[in-house]
């Protein structure tokens, strides 16, 4: 992941390039490096180390998603929608 990618994933999602730290910009840097991580492993079944990261990754972006569906509901559902998380 180079660093312009980040930089464009945290003026996207959070409210400035240097906020690292909202739960909206981390889960749209998570959900990014999952969907890396898929690929990769579609390629490289038996990278067993990155299934492993790709799970608990998976399980941090659950639990960030969690927090802001019990803060505030609306920015929830907006940012399932524009990441395309639940079907």
């Amino acid at each position: 992941m180079t660093v312009e990618k980040k930089k464009e994933i945290f003026q996207n999602y959070g409210t400035s390039v240097y906020d690292t730290g909202s739960s909206n910009a981390q889960v749209a840097l998570f959900t990014y490096r999952i969907n890396h991580l898929n690929n990769h492993l579609k390629n490289n079944k038996k990278d067993f180390n990155t299934e492993r990261a790709l799970v608990k990754m998976v399980g941090k972006r659950k639990k960030l998603l969690k927090y802001i569906e019990k803060h505030d509901l609306n920015n929830y559902k907006n940012i399932i929608k524009h990441l395309g998380l639940r079907k």
